[in-house]
C-alpha cells in the first residue's frame, strides 16, 4: 500500500474526539466556532480546540479545523483574526471552501497544510489541477462521482492527497446544496440546523375550492383526481421515463434519500489511491461512533495487511445503527431510484444503544451506567469496548440516593464520579430515565469508553 490509510472520524464536542480516538480514528475533524457551516451546532470553543490539539497530539493522532465557509465582504477581517489564533493551536490541517480565503490564507501563511472542503465540489481532474496550484494538500472530492472518476484524477494529479466519504447520510440536493428546509422552516441546511423537510410525511390532497376560487387563487382550475391506483412522475425533459411515486397511510417520501455505506468498497477506493475514508456525521451518538469503527477499522486494517476481509459481516455491524437502508453513493455509478427511502421518514436498526459506562467498582463488581434507553433485569447485552464485543446479562440494578441528571453532556470519566454505596441504594427491575445513572452488575472492569446495547425485539 501506497500510504497509509486514515480512518477520519467527526467531533464536534470533547467527548466525542474522546471516543473517536479511543475507537481507533486516525484523525478527527472538528468545526471552528463562526466559520464552518456546522457553526450553530458545533460546542467547540477556541478554548477548547486548543484542548482537543493538545489531547489529539498526545495520543499522537491528527485533528482538522474546519473552516469551510463561503465568506461575505464583513467576515473576511474576523475569519483573518480568528484564522491567525487558530493556526497558533498547531492543528494538522484546515479544511476549506472559499477560493477567496484560500488565496489570502496561503499568502499570509504559507506553511499551513490546506484541504479542500466537500463544499467546494471537486468533481473531476481539471478542478484539481487548478487547486494544486493555490498550494492545496488533500482535496475532499464531491459524494456525487464514482470509484472510476476518482482513479482519473489520481491518474492527472499523482500528487494531490485525496479523502472521500465513505458512511453516513446523503442530502437528497446535488452536494448538500438544498434549499427545501430555509423554504419551510427558515432552517439553513448548511448551518447544521436542516429541518430535514425533504423527509416529512407529505400527503397530497383534495382541495374543495369551487373551479372559479382555484382560478383566483392559481389560474389554473384544473380538476383534482384522487389518488387511486398507482402514480408515476414524467418530467418534461425526460418523456416516457416515468418515476412511481407512491404513497401509503403515512404519507409519501419521494425526496428520502438513503445513507452511505461503501464497506464493500474500500479495497476499490484504496486502489484509486483515496488515502482517507471519511466518515459524516450529524448530531449522531457515541454509540455510532464504536460501530462504524468496528466496520471500517478493521476493513482498512485488513487492506493494509493484503488480507480479505468480510464485507457482509461488518455490514452487519452497521445495520445495528439507526439507518435509512444503505447504499454505496454514487461509488458505483448513478444509484437512480435505489437511493430514496420510500417506505417511512424514519429510520431502521437492529440494536438499542443502552447507555455508557462511566466507572467501575472493583469491590461490588458494578459499574455505573448513563441510560440512554430503557433496560430491564436478565436482558442479554453487549459491552462494546475498543477491544471489542463481549456479551453479558444485567442480573442487578442499583438505583441509588445519589442517583441525578448527568451534569454536563462531556461529562468523561474522571472529571466526575462518587463511590457505589450499597446500604444507601434500591434494587430496581428496569432503568428507564434517560439521561439519568445506575449501577448494573459486571463481573469485570470494562474500562474506559465502553457502552451497551442490545438486540431490538
Amino acid at each position: 500500500m501506497k500510504k497509509k490509510l486514515e480512518l477520519l472520524m467527526p467531533a464536534w464536542d470533547m467527548e466525542k474526539l474522546k471516543f473517536a480516538y479511543a475507537y481507533w480514528a486516525d484523525a478527527c475533524y472538528v468545526w471552528a466556532p463562526m466559520f464552518s457551516l456546522r457553526a450553530r451546532t458545533n460546542a467547540f470553543t477556541m478554548e477548547s480546540l486548543e484542548e482537543a490539539v493538545k489531547y489529539a497530539h498526545g495520543l499522537g493522532k491528527k485533528i482538522y479545523f474546519t473552516a469551510n465557509i463561503y465568506a461575505h465582504n464583513m467576515k473576511i477581517k474576523p475569519f483573518l483574526a480568528q484564522f491567525k489564533k487558530m493556526v497558533e493551536m498547531w492543528p494538522d490541517a484546515f479544511i476549506m471552501a472559499d477560493p477567496g480565503l484560500i488565496h489570502i490564507v496561503r499568502r499570509e501563511f504559507p506553511d499551513v497544510e490546506v484541504h479542500l472542503s466537500v463544499q467546494a465540489n471537486n468533481t473531476n481532474w481539471a478542478q484539481a489541477e487548478f487547486w494544486q496550484t493555490l498550494g492545496i494538500k488533500r482535496i475532499i472530492l464531491s459524494r456525487e462521482i464514482s470509484i472510476k472518476e476518482m482513479k482519473e484524477i489520481h491518474e492527472h494529479v499523482p500528487d494531490m492527497e485525496l479523502e472521500a466519504f465513505v458512511h453516513g447520510a446523503i442530502c437528497m440536493a446535488y452536494s448538500g446544496r438544498c434549499l427545501i428546509s430555509n423554504y419551510l422552516s427558515n432552517r439553513d441546511p448548511n448551518q447544521w440546523t436542516c429541518a430535514h423537510s425533504c423527509r416529512w410525511e407529505y400527503k397530497v390532497f383534495k382541495d374543495d375550492k369551487t373551479e372559479a376560487e382555484l382560478e383566483t387563487l392559481t389560474g389554473r382550475p384544473e380538476e383534482y383526481q384522487e389518488l387511486t391506483g398507482n402514480f408515476y412522475l414524467d418530467e418534461k425533459e425526460r418523456p416516457g421515463e416515468l418515476m412511481e411515486i407512491d404513497e401509503d397511510e403515512y404519507g409519501t417520501y419521494l425526496m428520502n434519500s438513503r445513507d452511505l455505506m461503501a464497506i464493500d468498497y474500500i479495497k476499490e477506493l484504496a486502489d484509486a489511491w483515496i488515502i482517507s475514508f471519511k466518515v459524516e456525521w450529524r448530531n449522531k451518538t457515541v454509540n455510532y461512533i464504536a460501530s462504524v469503527w468496528i466496520a471500517y477499522r478493521k476493513a482498512l486494517d485488513a487492506i493494509e495487511a493484503w488480507i480479505d476481509y468480510d464485507s457482509k459481516e461488518l455490514a452487519e455491524e452497521l445495520f445495528s445503527i439507526a439507518n435509512r437502508g444503505y447504499i454505496p453513493g454514487f461509488l458505483a455509478g448513478n444509484p437512480g431510484a435505489n437511493a430514496q427511502f420510500y417506505e417511512r421518514n424514519g429510520s431502521y436498526g437492529t440494536k438499542a444503544f443502552l447507555g455508557i459506562l462511566r466507572e467501575y467498582d472493583s469491590s461490588e463488581k458494578v459499574v455505573r451506567v448513563e441510560v440512554k434507553n430503557r433496560f430491564e433485569l436478565w436482558d442479554s447485552i453487549e459491552i462494546i469496548t475498543p477491544n471489542g464485543i463481549k456479551k453479558s446479562k444485567i442480573e442487578k440494578i442499583y438505583k441509588t440516593w445519589l442517583n441525578h441528571w448527568v451534569h454536563k453532556a462531556n461529562t468523561t470519566f474522571t472529571e466526575y464520579s462518587y463511590k457505589f454505596d450499597k446500604s444507601k441504594s434500591e434494587e430496581v427491575e428496569s432503568a428507564h430515565w434517560w439521561g439519568y445513572e445506575v449501577w448494573i452488575n459486571m463481573s469485570e472492569n470494562p474500562w474506559d469508553f465502553s457502552l451497551i446495547r442490545k438486540d431490538i425485539d
